[in-house]
């Protein structure tokens, strides 16, 4: 194996071992969550050793927890007893598996989780640059603990006797991609017969992150109002529907172009644009590919559900709007009052792609 993550106890009891960190959501099926925890049963003193799995979303600083109120909300949890082994029957081993056990040795025990395709995705929303701790959103966590029980809140599980490791779920983009999306507004202006026209497409519904976007963009002037540039903006919309109906709109790119569209003239161009996080790290709450402490991610991708999928678990959505603007020029006695910009909206899709066999994306890489 090219890398295995590890991650052993403060006192060394057990250890958990993992041949990668990223798991793919199909929409249709997930990948299980296949791992190895080794394990010292000498200082077990007849508890159990257990590992659990869980899907949380984090809404507040841990360090902001008071009088008993939590800032996280457990979406899904499922706990496995590893040790001493269960009657229950086990699926075989995969491959993964298997070459965890060439490492873990004698005392390696399998663990395997299947993973409902109902859940979110791993995301984060970034921390203003004064916060501290674990940031908000959506996370995956794979923990080893040595406990009488799996879950009794009155037995308290001392640190030194856990282990974990933070594990991301993430979506690529489909291979069979739809045509991109066209829409057209027109606008009436005061003293002025005629509208202004705008209309924005894009070749494909689905961009990956980092790649250059074009959008073209024709517009038809035939009212007396002079266009005197364009500006393509991008909206994220994070809709945080776990706990509230909150939803947050940021801008992630807005550029202007200086082209004008005097009366009765049109205007027919295509403008490059491309939405990075680079540009973006200074804006508090927005929304971001799950992250890994010391690695790299990027804008959070699209949230692709089926439509059978029950949207208030899945915490946090996450979409795209290109919108292109024909701003007007005032002119004469009333000025600015005669004016208003033209904009009009269309979706964007924005994904990670499908990686090759054995590859990486970009922005998920492993250090």
């Amino acid at each position: 194996m090219a890398k295995i993550y590890k991650k052993t106890s403060r006192n060394g009891s057990i250890a958990l071992y993992l041949g990668k960190r990223d798991f793919v959501d199909r929409v249709d099926n997930v990948d299980i969550v296949d791992g190895v925890l080794k394990i010292d049963p000498s200082d077990l003193a007849g508890r159990k050793v257990w590992v659990s799995l869980t899907c949380a979303f984090r809404y507040g600083r841990e360090d902001l927890d008071v009088i008993g109120l939590s800032f996280r909300k457990d979406i899904w949890i499922e706990h496995l007893q590893v040790y001493p082994p269960t009657s229950e029957p086990k699926p075989a081993n995969t491959h993964v598996q298997d070459a965890l056990l060439r490492k873990s040795g004698e005392d390696g025990h399998p663990f395997t989780f299947a993973l409902p395709t109902n859940l979110p995705c791993s995301v984060t929303l970034q921390p203003g640059p004064g916060d501290a701790g674990k940031a908000c959103g959506v996370d995956f966590e794979v923990k080893g603990y040595i406990a009488m029980e799996a879950d009794n809140p009155d037995e308290e599980i001392d640190k030194k006797d856990t282990t974990r490791l933070i594990i991301r779920k993430i979506q690529f983009a489909p291979d069979k991609l739809g045509a991109g999306p066209k829409a057209s507004i027109s606008k009436q202006f005061i003293m002025s017969e005629k509208p202004i026209q705008i209309e924005a497409s894009t070749e494909k519904e689905l961009y990956y992150h980092g790649d250059p976007i074009p959008v073209t963009v024709k517009i038809n002037n035939d009212s007396n109002k002079v266009v005197k540039k364009v500006k393509i903006s991008i909206d994220q919309t994070t809709d945080v529907v776990l706990y509230s109906a909150d939803k947050y709109t940021k801008v992630v790119l807005c550029e202007e172009f200086g082209d004008q569209v005097d009366p009765s003239c049109t205007l027919e161009k295509e403008y490059r644009v491309t939405p990075l996080l680079a540009n973006n790290t200074e804006k508090r709450g927005l929304a971001l590919d799950g992250k890994l402490k010391d690695e790299d991610t990027n804008l959070a991708s699209s949230t692709i559900i089926r439509p059978d999928m029950d949207k208030d678990i899945l915490g946090i959505l996450v979409s795209y709007t290109i919108k292109a603007t024909a701003v007007v020029s005032g002119g004469g006695i009333l000025g600015s009052l005669t004016c208003s910009d033209v904009t009009v909206e269309i979706p964007l899709v924005l994904m990670s792609p499908k990686p090759a066999a054995g590859a990486t994306p970009a922005g998920m890489a492993h250090k």
